[in-house]
């Protein structure tokens, strides 16, 4: 465990100390290098149960592909965040770094904190550098604003989780991970018993987030800068999925009761979200949508609880970690050149940048889960267990299906096809750092689909 986390602190001196000419290049190549060494964790955790454990770190089937992904993000972000901060003084660059690794650092402890208490102060932690990306490098004048929704939204539904953690301590005397899952403390049907339970997922779900609890997050992917976007597609929004499925299967029972109001607004919101995007204006606001489309669908497999849901909730997971991530580059490098993220505005792409056109059909066929893609497994594996749950299920989680196409598609065509507005002059070509940056999200999604093994065994 501490053979990434070191390495990753020591990122921290490194880009205050190191020349200028470069921070960028020593910073993306170490990052990569703790990406790599991180892919050892896929293997150790398929094998056992628990592993690298200690008393305040562990990691299991459920936080391996989670902690790979946020390792893998790094260098990501660094290489996609090149062009934005090329005007930037050396310090302001030093400091962006910086924050984002540290952000690393708390999402590594994040995903591995073996006690609850930690688990929540570590959960908490992330908000700060993510809030510090997006209220200093935002490009809008309402980061402010989104940074205080983020913020308020963030701090507002953790106050019940904190009291419910603090209720388990003063109860049970622990709140060891691994000891309540094997415990499961039985909460009585009642109405303080009810409170507790839902106080523990409030969180969770806002950080998802769940439809009626989301304005927060199209406003915090409009104004952030593109590593903000990219963390908080790819790792933050599965901070909330990683602690659905970790409490409430450590808490029993999961009576209808309980279950019932949140599946059916997580279900309501898989079809509204998707109904939104389709409305959309703003490129970045219209990919934020759909992260709350495919977070419903995550929503709904963590509180069924079957294993195949739970494996569904992984793929999906996953899948929709890397591909919202390079939705949100590609709209990035549209924004770079057109200085615009409104649709109308910026169509007839494919003439001017053709490659970037293949990245922008590859990225949307596997948003919409088109076949071989991991999106694809994930999707399906949840809405099988979902109709085995309940069969009227089927006509929600079809109909969402549908938008999510008819969404996709939309984007691609408004981007990508009809005549070039006579208003654009794009004088700078494509880099291979883009094409790299797409190809670095891409190649994983394909591995993974050769060998979706490797996160399945999930073992709550």
């Amino acid at each position: 465990m501490l053979k990434i986390l070191i390495p990753t602190l020591t990122l921290v001196p490194m880009s205050l100390l190191l020349n200028s000419r470069l921070l960028y290049t020593m910073h993306t190549l170490y990052s990569t290098l703790i990406a790599m060494i991180s892919l050892t964790w896929l293997k150790y955790p398929m094998d056992l149960d628990l592993s690298f454990s200690n008393k305040l770190m562990f990691i299991d089937p459920l936080s391996a592909p989670l902690l790979v992904l946020s390792c893998w993000l790094l260098p990501l972000m660094t290489v996609a965040s090149q062009n934005h901060l090329h005007q930037e003084p050396a310090i302001r660059k030093r400091t962006y770094l910086l924050t984002l690794t540290i952000l690393q650092a708390f999402l590594i402890m994040t995903f591995s904190a073996s006690d609850l208490t930690t688990f929540y102060i570590m959960f908490e932690a992330t908000l700060i550098p993510t809030l510090i990306v997006i209220t200093r490098w935002g490009n809008q004048e309402e980061r402010l604003n989104a940074g205080t929704y983020f913020l308020f939204y963030t701090l507002a539904s953790s106050l019940p989780l904190l009291i419910a953690i603090l209720y388990f301590n003063k109860t049970l005397l622990l709140t060891f991970m691994p000891l309540l899952h094997s415990l499961q403390p039985e909460l009585q049907n009642s109405w303080s018993h009810m409170t507790l339970w839902y106080g523990c997922l409030l969180a969770f779900m806002v950080k998802m987030p769940m439809y009626g609890l989301h304005l927060w997050l199209p406003k915090a992917h409009v104004e952030a800068p593109i590593a903000g976007s990219m963390v908080l597609a790819a790792i933050l929004l599965k901070l909330g999925g990683y602690g659905v499925i970790r409490i409430s299967t450590a808490l029993m029972p999961l009576t209808n009761t309980l279950a019932y109001p949140l599946l059916i607004l997580a279900l309501w919101g898989i079809m509204m979200a998707s109904s939104i995007c389709l409305r959309q204006t703003d490129l970045k606001s219209l990919i934020a949508y759909s992260s709350i489309s495919h977070m419903g669908l995550v929503i709904c497999a963590a509180l069924i609880q079957t294993q195949w849901s739970l494996s569904g909730t992984m793929f999906l997971m996953i899948a929709h970690g890397l591909t919202s991530s390079m939705l949100f580059c590609l709209a990035n490098t549209n924004y770079e050149r057109t200085h615009s993220r409104t649709l109308v505005l910026t169509r007839g792409l494919h003439i001017i940048l053709p490659l970037m056109t293949f990245w922008w059909l590859t990225a949307s066929l596997t948003n919409l889960a088109l076949p071989p893609s991991i999106n694809l497994m994930g999707e399906l594996l949840i809405i099988s267990s979902m109709f085995n749950w309940a069969n009227i299920t089927i006509i929600i989680t079809g109909l969402g299906t549908l938008l999510t196409a008819s969404y996709s598609l939309f984007m691609f065509l408004m981007t990508q096809r009809g005549k070039l507005p006579t208003h654009l002059v794009i004088n700078s070509p494509t880099h291979t750092r883009e094409h790299l940056l797409m190809a670095l999200h891409l190649i994983p999604l394909i591995l993974l689909t050769t060998k979706p093994e490797l996160f399945t065994s999930i073992c709550p």
